[in-house]
């Protein structure tokens, strides 16, 4: 048995009891033998045991990496950038196993959630792997008779930590370019969906050297915290709150090293009079990431429609999220699956709430919970829609990370503008408007990092993503990335006479 799941006669696949940390290449328990039980969020019953990391397992993958850094540094760039990159063809190989692990301890739908992930998470490291050849220095033009160079050199020991809602593309957008720099990685799975980060780092462990990727499971204040504090961790890159984030920030600070986070979002959307309203509705549902439950950093949860178009919008975005199928995350007919704990569940119950007392407010909810057999209704989020919030109201601020979305009208340009740029947050944006003049204003004067006009993607490889504000602080996706977050500089001159 290699790792948390097993092959049955029949062909299926479910996760053993068995909890394993990957370190050094192999899978090893706890230090201390204990583990935790994760949820299937769709029926409620225990999907498997992982392994509950302590700061002794954080020691050992540590040490393990450091260990293994020196010889992976003395590899060629180039030769990194291959293995990584057959490292993604392997996981892609097993893109059907680990999507339907994935699909279990997420409750997201696997055909409209999880095999895209998979594909983008091999797609991440074959575009690292590529990016070998640019890790490259300068040469100054500072004196006549000296020779002077800048290189770029690795930083040692990365530790990073995952969210659970895409934690399979966030652990590649990590630890991708960490490993073709030249650094190893610990990484901490999210507690609440290990197993398909485990599987695909062991997929990775048999094309990479011993001791490059390590990944240990737990809960943040055993085994986060410990990862961030240890001292040979020379870098933390890390994805989910804004508390937690402050949390590592400071610790790094204590230590003197750099960080990265990704702290979310709240992000706005705005419409202009002359948008296509067919398409302005479509990316409204998947700039909302609904087949994800709202779970999302840079869901488009504050969408900013002109009055002349409110309310024909209103109803045809009412319809479009109705007519998404809420059900089983298995069934290749569901198109939205579940919330991801009962946590995050009883948040988003607290926020509607919160929305359908406000005077004056319409709450519109789209779809029902399933009724199938097998199933739990209990972390099934019904998609919600409110129009005629204030400004001032929480679902107009705070990150719900769930299917609620605000509709707001407006009239005059610069109040919208003011309006979406009145957060805390800064991640992204989106413009949808056919007259190029209003998009280059609007793109320009939007506080956030990742603005697109007339679409709403999600993270794409080769295009830089992070945001400003309390949404974070550095660059993921790009080769920027890789060269500003994961290396060091090195200044070098020669004198010649």
């Amino acid at each position: 048995m290699q790792i948390g799941i097993i092959d049955r006669a029949n062909g299926e696949r479910e996760v053993s009891a068995r909890a394993r940390h990957l370190i050094g290449g192999a899978l090893v328990p706890a230090a201390g033998g204990a583990s935790f039980a994760v949820i299937n969020p769709a029926t409620g019953k225990e999907l498997g045991r992982a392994a509950l990391g302590t700061a002794a397992d954080v020691d050992l993958a540590v040490q393990t990496a450091a260990a293994a850094q020196s010889g992976w540094a003395q590899r060629s760039s180039r030769e990194r950038g291959r293995l990584v990159a057959e490292a993604g063809r392997r996981v892609l190989a097993e893109q059907e196993p680990l999507a339907r692990l994935l699909a279990q301890e997420t409750g997201k739908a696997i055909r409209t959630e999880c095999r895209p992930e998979i594909a983008t998470a091999a797609d991440i490291l074959a575009f690292y792997g590529g990016l070998g050849s640019e890790l490259k220095g300068e040469t100054l033009p500072y004196h006549p008779r000296m020779l002077s160079l800048t290189t770029r050199e690795p930083l040692g020991v990365v530790g990073a930590i995952l969210p659970w809602n895409v934690p399979l593309v966030l652990m590649m957008l990590k630890i991708a370019p960490a490993l073709v720099a030249g650094n190893t990685v610990v990484v901490k799975s999210a507690e609440e969906a290990p197993f398909a980060t485990l599987e695909a780092g062991r997929l990775m462990a048999e094309i990479l050297p011993p001791g490059t990727l390590n990944i240990v499971s737990g809960y943040g204040p055993e085994c986060g915290q410990p990862l961030v504090e240890h001292p040979r961790v020379a870098k933390i890159t890390f994805t989910g709150s804004q508390p937690v984030g402050e949390t590592i920030y400071a610790a790094a600070a204590r230590k003197i090293i750099p960080v990265s986070l990704e702290l979310g979002g709240k992000s706005p959307m705005i419409v202009l009079p002359d948008a296509d309203l067919p398409r302005a509705v479509a990316g409204a549902v998947a700039g909302m990431r609904f087949t994800r439950q709202g779970q999302s950093c840079t869901a488009a949860s504050r969408i900013y429609v002109h009055q002349s178009l409110y309310e024909p919008f209103l109803s045809a975005l009412a319809a479009a999220v109705q007519s998404l199928r809420i059900g089983d995350p298995l069934d290749e007919a569901t198109d939205v699956g579940t919330v991801v704990s009962p946590e995050q569940k009883r948040r988003i119950d607290d926020y509607v709430a919160i929305g359908r007392a406000t005077p004056g407010a319409r709450a519109i909810a789209c779809g029902s919970t399933p009724a199938e057999d097998g199933l739990d209704p209990t972390l099934f989020a019904v998609p919600m829609i409110f129009a005629g919030l204030p400004e001032e109201s929480p679902l107009m601020r705070d990150e719900i990370f769930g299917p609620v979305v605000c509709v707001t009208p407006w009239t005059d340009y610069e109040t919208v503008i003011a309006a979406a740029n009145d957060s805390d947050f800064g991640l992204a944006a989106t413009v949808w408007t056919n007259d190029l003049a209003k998009a280059l204003d609007a793109t320009s004067r939007l506080d956030a990092g990742y603005v697109q006009v007339n679409q709403n993607l999600t993270i794409q490889p080769n295009l830089s993503y992070g945001g400003f504000g309390k949404s974070g602080l550095g660059k993921e996706a790009s080769l920027e990335a890789m060269l500003e977050h994961f290396t060091r500089k090195k200044t070098i001159v020669f004198a010649m006479a």
